[in-house]
């Protein structure tokens, strides 16, 4: 008895279209982008550009694309006058992470594992918080503060900053924490381990990336707060930054090489910062958006 075979030959899948293929983009598409890029990027070339260039050389018309009788009469103004307001606000923005890591962490363990009775009001609460604008805030500081006798201080400014802050660091660690398996924890307390223990040798470790993506962004806010210092400390001896080019512009309106060498250096710290932790942004960011 014979018995006949029938071969299928496959079918070639077709090509896919030459520029409309997944992941892949098309000339005008990276065109587009880098114009996009080029266009909001201006503004800090430009700034660039004036904090080298002379005070004559700014009245030209058309104005000189590149500094080419470059000067650092801007920056040197700007060690001689603005490093006590840098100082200042480099203690307020490391503060503010410290006090935002410290209370955002062990909040965001107990909503993501030990889940308390009314966790989602709470994180409910949280998202309203942010919503709240700032100005309403810093009035309600300034008549605590005034009462307190903190006023025009370094640790009231850190309080009030971190009150922006630790609202969305909560947020950022429940959804990272929740990601991490609960069979570690469970070992964790097999082995003799308590809700403090486990929390510091086991889940503080692992949320590198969420912590990383909270300092970094709590210490942007307070780096770049201008609302709360404003009401808080003006006229301090404890004035940030802001301030410092706040009032550098009203008392210097025609020196622009010296104005725009201050934004610059007060920009260098959050750019070098956001550089070196990107990774870790992202992965700390995205944390809890894919369930498996």
């Amino acid at each position: 008895m014979t018995t006949a075979t029938t071969v299928t030959t496959p079918r070639p899948r077709p090509r896919p279209r030459r520029g409309r293929s997944l992941g892949r983009t098309t000339w005008w598409q990276t065109a587009t982008g880098l114009a996009l890029t080029a266009v909001m990027l201006f503004p800090v070339y430009w700034m660039l550009n004036v904090s080298f260039t002379r005070d004559q050389d700014m009245r030209k018309s058309p104005p000189d694309w590149f500094p080419m009788n470059g000067t650092l009469d801007g920056y040197r103004a700007v060690l001689d006058q603005q490093l006590p307001y840098l100082a200042t606000s480099l203690v307020i923005g490391l503060g503010t992470v410290v006090l935002t890591v410290a209370l955002a962490a062990p909040a965001g363990y107990a909503l993501a594992k030990l889940r308390p009775r009314g966790g989602g009001v709470l994180s409910f609460l949280f998202l309203v918080a942010q919503m709240i604008p700032g100005i309403i805030m810093a009035m309600g500081f300034y008549a605590i503060y005034l009462q307190l006798g903190l006023l025009q201080s370094v640790p009231g400014l850190i309080v009030a900053d971190s009150t922006l802050a630790v609202p969305f660091a909560v947020l950022i660690f429940t959804a990272f924490m929740s990601g991490i398996p609960s069979e570690l924890l469970q070992a964790a307390q097999m082995d003799g381990a308590g809700p403090l223990r486990t929390f510091w040798s086991v889940v503080l470790p692992m949320s590198r990336n969420s912590i990383v993506t909270v300092s970094l962004f709590a210490f942007l806010w307070s780096w770049s707060d201008f609302i709360f210092a404003s009401t808080l400390v003006n006229g301090g001896a404890n004035e940030p930054i802001t301030l410092g080019i706040y009032q550098y512009i009203g008392n210097n309106n025609q020196e622009w090489n010296a104005i725009m060498a201050t934004a610059v250096v007060a920009s260098l710290p959050a750019a070098v910062i956001l550089v070196l932790a990107q990774r870790y942004v992202a992965a700390g960011v995205t944390a809890g958006a894919v369930k498996d």
